[in-house]
């Protein structure tokens, strides 16, 4: 198992203070990362803590898993790692006016 956590069906104005100190109840908690809209900068109602073992990510599923914080029911599980991206627009160059 891995000791980083998803996080989801946040409240949009759920701050990371808030996450860090429910997580606390389950242990120690390493990082808290709420993810958020590049241009607006509001919340996007999904984020991720990471707890310092295993037992304790755990212990964070078991407590917390679909039960209700700030008005709705959270969805904690174990996060999965990242898929890698591509970088880009990869379908050449764009010209004005032209049809594909």
């Amino acid at each position: 198992m891995n000791n980083k956590l998803y996080v989801g069906n946040l409240s949009f104005e759920t701050s990371e203070t808030d996450l860090q100190a429910l997580f606390a109840t389950a242990g120690t908690v390493e990082t808290v990362n709420i993810i958020r809209d590049k241009e607006t900068g509001r919340a996007r109602g999904f984020g991720f803590v990471e707890m310092s073992t295993e037992a304790e990510a755990q212990n964070a599923i078991d407590q917390f898993n679909e039960q209700p914080f700030e008005g709705r029911n959270l969805t904690v599980n174990v996060a999965k790692p990242q898929v890698a991206r591509s970088g880009g627009y990869a379908g050449g160059p764009r010209r004005s006016g032209s049809r594909w």
